[in-house]
C-alpha cells in the first residue's frame, strides 16, 4: 500500500508556491540559522516528505520547517511515530492555573505590552514563527560573541514586540501562549548575555521578567531554560546554595521524565554546582548519570532551538571541566577540557575561547607553565579582549603565571602576547 500524501504540506508549499527545489534550499537556510551550518536537502528529500513516504523527519528537519513555516510539524502533516493520525500536543498544564499562579504579574506585562487601540487582525502561528526565526539568530549571535550588551539588548527588544503582537489582534489561546513563550525566550536570552558578561544586576531583571512570562505560557521547556538559567547565575555569583535550588526548581519538572535530554542537562548543571561547593567527591558519579541520561534520549524527539544549537557532548565536558576546575581536580578537568575541544562544533567560538582559558588554567595549576602559556595564547584576540567571562579567565591566569614563574621567558612572552591583544582591541 502506497504512503497516503502529505497534503497539508503540500497546500502549503502551493500557498506559498515553494518548489521542491526552493523549499529544500529555504529549508538549507533555516537550518544554517539554527545550528550554524547549512542543511544539505535537495529537491528529492522534500519529495519524499511531500509523497508521504517521510512521515516524521528528524528533530533538525522538524525544527527548520516549524521555523520556515510558522506552523507545528502536525500541522504540516506530518504524524509522529506510533500515532495513526495527526494530533495536536495536548496542554501541559491549564491555562486558569497559570494565570491563578501570576496574578499579579499580568497586569503589569499586559500594560506593559498594549498599543494604542483595537485591531481586528488575526495573528497566526506564523506571526510566532517570524519572531522565532528571530531568536534562532539570537542564539546563533551568543554562540560567536557571548555576553555582548548589543545582544542582551536585541533580545529584550524582542521580547517587547512579542508582547507588543499581543494585543495587536485576535488569536486563539495557542497562539497566545506561543507568543509568551517566545517572548519569554527572548528575555532568557537577554538574561544569559547579562551573565555571560557578568552584568549580574541585568540578569537578575531579566530573569524576573522571564519568569513571569514562562508562567504565562504553561511551557515546560522555557521554564527549564530560565530556571536552569537562574542556577548558573547564582552559580556564578558564588551562592552555591541558592543555585542549587534553582536548579532543582528546573530538574523537577516534568519535561525532565518525558525527555531524558532536559534531565541530563539539569544533572551535568547540578556537576558545575558541586564543583564550586567542593564536593569534589560526588562530581564523577554525576557526570555519569548525566552522560547516561543523555545515551537515553531519543535523538529524534523535538526539542526547542535553544537545546539543541548547544547541549552535546562537547557541553557535557565544558561542565564537567567548570565542575572540576572549581573543585581543584586539575587533571580531570584538563582531560574534560581536551574532550570538549575535540567534541566543539566549529561555530561555537565563544565556547571554544572559555574551554581553552580554563585549559590553561588546569595545566597552570599542575606547573605546567610553558604548555598552559601556549594554550592561553590560542584564544583569539577578540574573546580575548571583548568577551566579559574570558577576559576574566585569563586575567587570572595572567596572574597565576607571574605567582608561579616570576621573571620567566613564559611570563615575558605573555606580557608581550597580551600588550599585541591590547593594541588591536
Amino acid at each position: 500500500m502506497d504512503a497516503a500524501r502529505n497534503k497539508a504540506l503540500e497546500a502549503w508549499m502551493d500557498e506559498h508556491q515553494h518548489s521542491a527545489n526552493s523549499l529544500a534550499k529555504a529549508a538549507n537556510s533555516a537550518v544554517e540559522r539554527l545550528t550554524g551550518r547549512p542543511g544539505t536537502y535537495d529537491g528529492r528529500q522534500v519529495r519524499e516528505w511531500r509523497s508521504g513516504r517521510v512521515r516524521w523527519p528528524n528533530a533538525v528537519t522538524r525544527t527548520a520547517l516549524e521555523h520556515l513555516s510558522g506552523r507545528s510539524a502536525t500541522d504540516l502533516g506530518f504524524v509522529p511515530r506510533g500515532r495513526p493520525s495527526p494530533m495536536a500536543a495536548p496542554p501541559q498544564e491549564d491555562p486558569m492555573l497559570r494565570r491563578t499562579l501570576v496574578a499579579g504579574s499580568i497586569s503589569a506585562v499586559v500594560a506593559a505590552s498594549a498599543p494604542g487601540g483595537v485591531s481586528t487582525r488575526k495573528i497566526g502561528m506564523a506571526d510566532v514563527g517570524r519572531l522565532q526565526e528571530k531568536f534562532a539568530a539570537v542564539i546563533a549571535s551568543d554562540h560567536k560573541r557571548g555576553g555582548q550588551p548589543d545582544i542582551e539588548n536585541r533580545a529584550a527588544v524582542l521580547a517587547g514586540k512579542a508582547l507588543n503582537l499581543q494585543n495587536s489582534g485576535s488569536a486563539t489561546q495557542r497562539v497566545r501562549s506561543s507568543l509568551y513563550a517566545t517572548a519569554a525566550s527572548f528575555r532568557s536570552s537577554a538574561m544569559w548575555a547579562a551573565i555571560d558578561g557578568r552584568r549580574f544586576q541585568d540578569a537578575i531583571a531579566h530573569m524576573r521578567e522571564a519568569q513571569t512570562l514562562a508562567e504565562l505560557s504553561g511551557d515546560q521547556a522555557i521554564k527549564f531554560r530560565i530556571w536552569s538559567h537562574a542556577g548558573s547565575l547564582y552559580r556564578h555569583l558564588g551562592r552555591p546554595v541558592d543555585a542549587r535550588a534553582a536548579n532543582d526548581v528546573a530538574r523537577n519538572l516534568h519535561i525532565t521524565r518525558r525527555d531524558p535530554m532536559f534531565a541530563s542537562l539539569g544533572m551535568a548543571r547540578q556537576m558545575a554546582i558541586q564543583g564550586i561547593a567542593h564536593e569534589r567527591t560526588g562530581l564523577p558519579r554525576t557526570f555519569d548519570q548525566a552522560r547516561e541520561a543523555m545515551v537515553r534520549a531519543d535523538p529524534g524527539a523535538f526539542r526547542p532551538v535553544w537545546l539543541l544549537a548547544f547541549y552535546d557532548e562537547a557541553e557535557l565536558h565544558s561542565l564537567a571541566l567548570t565542575a572540576h576546575l572549581s573543585a581543584g581536580d586539575w587533571s580531570t578537568a584538563e582531560y574534560h577540557a581536551h574532550q570538549c575541544l575535540t567534541a566543539l562544533k566549529p561555530h561555537m567560538l565563544r565556547s571554544r575561547a572559555i574551554a581553552t582559558s580554563r585549559l590553561a588554567q588546569a595545566q597552570l595549576a599542575q606547573g605546567d607553565v610553558d604548555t598552559a602559556t601556549s594554550t592561553a595564547m590560542e584564544v583569539s584576540a577578540e574573546a580575548a579582549t571583548q568577551h566579559a567571562r574570558v577576559s576574566r579567565m585569563l586575567q587570572e591566569f595572567g596572574a597565576a603565571l607571574r605567582a608561579t614563574a616570576p621573571g620567566s621567558v613564559s611570563v615575558r612572552t605573555w606580557t608581550e602576547h597580551t600588550a599585541a591583544w591590547r593594541a588591536t582591541a
